[in-house]
């Protein structure tokens, strides 16, 4: 199964940018994608941006994870 985790970007240096999940930053890869710019939400899966998604998708994904999270046998 694979899993791609929504992601704010913060700033751009294509091919690159940075972005961050729950306030911690990655590096993302923007090769798959154009037009991504600061601001922007993406879809990052394995270090790639794949999708760009509103903010509303993004923020309810989050949500929904962290609530499988939360309620997961630990």
């Amino acid at each position: 199964m694979c899993l791609a985790i929504p992601a704010k970007v913060l700033s751009v240096d294509y091919p690159s940018a940075v972005v961050s999940i729950e306030n911690v930053e990655y590096k993302a890869s923007l090769l798959l994608l154009d037009d991504v710019k600061e601001g922007d939400y993406i879809m990052l899966h394995a270090g790639f941006a794949i999708e760009k998604v509103d903010q509303a998708e993004a923020e309810e994904t989050l949500r929904l994870l962290n609530e499988v999270d939360k309620n997961s046998i630990k």
